[in-house]
C-alpha cells in the first residue's frame, strides 16, 4: 500500500509515495537491491528503532518517529555501510532520498501523519 507522509505541524508533504514495510520480510528487505530512491518517495519501516545501510548503493535521509508519529530525531545523508544510533522511543523510521530533508523542514517534535494515498 502506498501512502503520503505529511508534516501536520507545518502543513507540508514530506513524501507523496511512501511504501510501508511492516512485516518481518518487508523490513528485512527494505531498500536492499535498489539503485536509488526517487524524489518524494519513501519507505516507512515499522516497528523500527535502528537501521543499517550495509549493501546499500546510496545515502538516505532518516526520520525516526515515535508511536504517535512525532519526530524524535533525523539524520541527513546517512551513508552506505553504516549502522544508525538506536533511537529510544522510536516506533518507526521513514527513509527518504538523501537531500530530501534539505528541501523540506522536519524538526524534532514535529507531528507526521502517514495517510493512505488517494
Amino acid at each position: 500500500m502506498e501512502c503520503v507522509a505529511r508534516n501536520a505541524t507545518r502543513g507540508t508533504v514530506v513524501a507523496d509515495r511512501v511504501v510501508v514495510a511492516d512485516s518481518i520480510l518487508t523490513r528485512l528487505r527494505g531498500l536492499l537491491g535498489t539503485h536509488a530512491l526517487p524524489p518524494r518517495h519513501g519507505l516507512l519501516l515499522r516497528p523500527c528503532r535502528q537501521v543499517h545501510s550495509f549493501f546499500m548503493r546510496y545515502a538516505l535521509d532518516l526520520v525516526f518517529l515515535d508511536s504517535d508519529g512525532r519526530v524524535l530525531r533525523s539524520f541527513s545523508d546517512f551513508a552506505p555501510n553504516r549502522v544508525s544510533p538506536l533511537v529510544r522511543g522510536a516506533a518507526a523510521v521513514l527513509e527518504l532520498p538523501a537531500g530530501a530533508l534539505a528541501d523540506i523542514e522536519v524538526d524534532a517534535g514535529d507531528q507526521l501523519s502517514i495517510e493512505p494515498r488517494g
